[in-house]
């Protein structure tokens, strides 16, 4: 069994499992609603926190509890809180630690959404919000304000890939104040661990690496605080963005086997960046694996690899990156990433097309930007199929 000393895929395989008094060697589904109480003692006892006992799903249910406490090891944090959705995560978090007046400096190439959200939805509510480029640590100090609550930062950025120092960063945003959060997705727990360089809470969407099925949608936060924890699970509890158990289920078979993907994953992105730097008409890569990415010794430093994500940069501009879109044959044409199938898509007309072209060129998003998610196929094909279609420009 799994214990603190164990290595990261022993608890990949065992951390908060639970094994039924029938002996089941994986997690059952609980799939069910609600649950009877021993006496209303037993349900008294339940709801006043006395006695350890489920009582709603929305509330808590067996098999998401195994999910949450499995993800929470392998952040090194205090508790998980599995969600039914990374932007029902990312939503907990800015309704429990953001209140009228307060203001949140931000990752300006930050996930779509996660922008969005704050920019049409919380400044309705008197939230303000800001943007610069975190991978520069001087932005931080010079924006963040008497007012922040919450430095919140993507790294390796989506979709440019930039990387932000993590430690120095959470030690200005400490100093006044503000609470260091992290979207983690990009890296998964096995790539980096944000709680252990200073951050306070460390989210992702688990549709991603975290599965790497491409079958669930899903999102998880872990905190480091046990009182930080406490208030995300109660706004959880309230707006009802509880993941299902099934949903639970699925992902808990998906994680153990996060590691052998992740490596398979990187060791083809790797490849694929070399090939990539030096195509004719690719004009700039973004990989931490190269030693030509602006972070590459601070990627070093503070992951165990460089991923499988890359984003490069086609000579040809916007136009360039729908050919490219419209012509490869294995990698498919879609949207999210982390699976062990190769996805592509071009984020100045998909993801980031909601920003404004000047917003996204703010943020480094340029019209020729192109994201690769790089799968487990073989990297000969995956190579051969850029080939062909990059051949079409």
């Amino acid at each position: 069994m799994e214990n603190e000393k164990s290595g990261f895929n022993t608890k990949l395989i065992h951390a908060g499992d639970m094994h039924d008094e029938w002996g089941s060697a994986v997690t059952p589904i609980y799939q069910t609603s609600t649950f009877a109480f021993k006496s209303a003692k037993h349900g008294a006892d339940c709801f006043a926190g006395k006695e350890k006992g489920f009582i709603y799903t929305r509330i808590g249910n067996p098999t998401i509890e195994v999910l949450e406490k499995k993800l929470a090891v392998l952040e090194n944090g205090f508790g998980g809180i599995a969600l039914s959705s990374g932007m029902a995560a990312v939503t907990t978090v800015y309704m429990t630690l953001l209140s009228k007046d307060s203001h949140i400096l931000s990752t300006s190439a930050v996930y779509g959404p996660s922008r969005s959200v704050l920019e049409t939805h919380f400044i309705k509510f008197g939230v303000e919000c800001a943007f610069v480029d975190t991978s520069i640590v001087e932005n931080v100090e010079k924006n963040i304000r008497p007012n922040t609550k919450i430095l919140y930062i993507e790294t390796p950025a989506n979709p440019t890939i930039q990387i932000t120092d993590i430690a120095a960063v959470s030690e200005i945003a400490h100093k006044h104040g503000a609470l260091v959060v992290v979207d983690n997705t990009f890296s998964s727990p096995y790539l980096q661990q944000p709680l252990n360089l200073g951050a306070d809470v460390v989210l992702h969407s688990i549709t991603k690496f975290i599965n790497g099925h491409a079958d669930v949608v899903g999102g998880v936060i872990v905190a480091k605080d046990p009182d930080v924890y406490a208030k995300l699970r109660k706004t959880m509890t309230y707006m009802g963005g509880n993941m299902d158990p099934h949903q639970a289920y699925l992902v808990i078979r998906g994680v153990k086997t996060l590691s052998i993907r992740m490596c398979r994953a990187q060791e083809n992105a790797i490849k694929i960046a070399d090939y990539l730097e030096a195509h004719p008409k690719v004009a700039k890569v973004m990989f931490p694996g190269l030693k030509s990415h602006p972070q590459y010794e601070l990627a070093k430093k503070q992951m165990k690899g460089p991923g499988a994500m890359i984003s490069f940069e086609l000579k040809g501009g916007y136009e360039a990156g729908i050919i490219l879109m419209d012509n490869v044959k294995v990698a498919l044409l879609a949207v999210s990433l982390g699976g062990i199938e190769t996805l592509i898509q071009h984020p100045a007309s998909m993801t980031h097309a909601g920003m404004g072209k000047e917003s996204r060129l703010a943020a480094n998003i340029t019209d020729g930007l192109v994201r690769y998610s790089v799968g487990i196929e073989d990297v000969e094909d995956l190579i051969n199929d850029l080939e062909q279609a990059l051949a079409k420009i």
